[in-house]
């Protein structure tokens, strides 16, 4: 998760208007709506792999996201019956673009010595490449990577059971209020728009990271609180026919709405992280934190969808697992986890 910012100027509807500064599946069809959580372990004192895991099955927690091949993650999701979502490691990107043998021992070390006992649901080749910041330098390699990581993929015949993807962020999504009007623009553009087309043409999801609580931290006196936590009770935004009740929804068409633009008119959109952090930051606390975890939960398993795509289930990963006390950026990085690094939970959640 990077850090990064949203301004939102929330009105009344007759004075609406919205900017995002800067923050913010092609048809891997979700079935059901089962919430995941995100494993990350930028920590010295988290539990093993395997004391993970069951912490997971004890929840009821179905699907995890991890951003490395760790072997003793993968090691202990065997036969666990957790559907998982395995990234590329940014920094890898560039020796898989260039090399078809790199990728495909990429795909046999790390996802076909483990399948079918660990169940690959998505390889995310890559997280938040941003042409317009310092991970600009990504931007060549994640396509020519996707594209040999799927070839790898579909050569072992399993192209329709893993889907091959990459986790954007709301920061490349322009124009973002109304939702409509969200699109890639410029550099962004340049990038997303080969990318959409690629997953378009390959039958796979677009994953998108979507933090309602940057939004909020970016602009407090246009964005407000109980807005962001799913608990507003009034003066909602209208886009068209569209209402918006919470501004997860807003992001997520303005990202929905980019990816049409781009040429994906069918492309699904799942929502690789979102969180809130329990301290560190303005407004981050417990209490904010299980609201927005609590809502979040319901919202995406309550089968409303979004204004955008209503009737359909939101498939999201809530980050994260753990406090991550080696986390960069700033203090509240360290503080999204459900749970602490004693695997006390900080919230009673129901998960699924």
């Amino acid at each position: 998760m990077a850090v990064f910012h949203a301004t939102m100027f929330y009105k009344p509807p007759f004075l609406l208007s919205l900017f995002l500064l800067v923050l913010f599946l092609p048809n891997l069809h979700i079935t059901d709506a089962q919430v995941g959580v995100c494993n990350g372990r930028q920590g010295n004192n988290l539990p093993p792999s395997q004391e993970v895991v069951q912490l997971y099955n004890s929840n009821g927690i179905r699907r995890m996201r991890i951003y490395d091949p760790n072997p003793q993650d993968l090691q202990a999701l065997r036969g666990s019956g957790i559907e998982l979502i395995l990234d590329v490691p940014n920094d890898k990107l560039e020796s898989l673009a260039n090399d078809v043998a790199a990728a495909s021992k990429w795909v046999q070390d790390n996802v076909l010595n483990y399948n079918p006992d660990v169940k690959f649901r998505i390889i995310a080749v890559g997280n938040e490449v941003n042409p317009n910041n310092d991970a600009a330098r990504f931007v060549p390699f994640v396509l020519p990577a996707m594209s040999k990581i799927y070839d790898a993929i579909a050569s072992a015949g399993l192209k329709d059971q893993i889907k091959v993807s990459t986790a954007t962020y709301s920061a490349l999504v322009s124009n973002a209020f109304p939702p409509s009007q969200g699109s890639f623009d410029g550099a962004s553009g340049t990038f997303m728009g080969p990318i959409i087309n690629f997953l378009k043409n390959t039958n796979n999801p677009v994953l998108f990271n979507i933090y309602p609580y940057f939004a909020r931290i970016g602009d407090p006196q246009n964005v407000p609180l109980p807005y962001a936590l799913f608990t507003a009770t009034g003066g909602f935004p209208q886009d068209g026919q569209n209402q918006y009740r919470n501004l997860f929804d807003a992001l997520l068409d303005a990202a929905y709405s980019a990816v049409e633009k781009a040429g994906g008119p069918n492309v699904e959109i799942v929502v690789s992280e979102s969180g809130w952090p329990s301290e560190g930051g303005n407004d981050a606390s417990v209490e904010n934190a299980r609201t927005y975890y609590s809502n979040l939960i319901n919202h995406v398993k309550g089968g409303s969808g979004s204004p955008k795509r209503p009737g359909k289930a939101i498939e999201t990963y809530l980050f994260a697992m753990f406090d991550e006390n080696r986390k960069p950026g700033d203090e509240s990085e360290k503080h999204f986890g459900l749970f602490s690094p004693t695997k006390q939970p900080k919230y009673q959640l129901s998960f699924n």
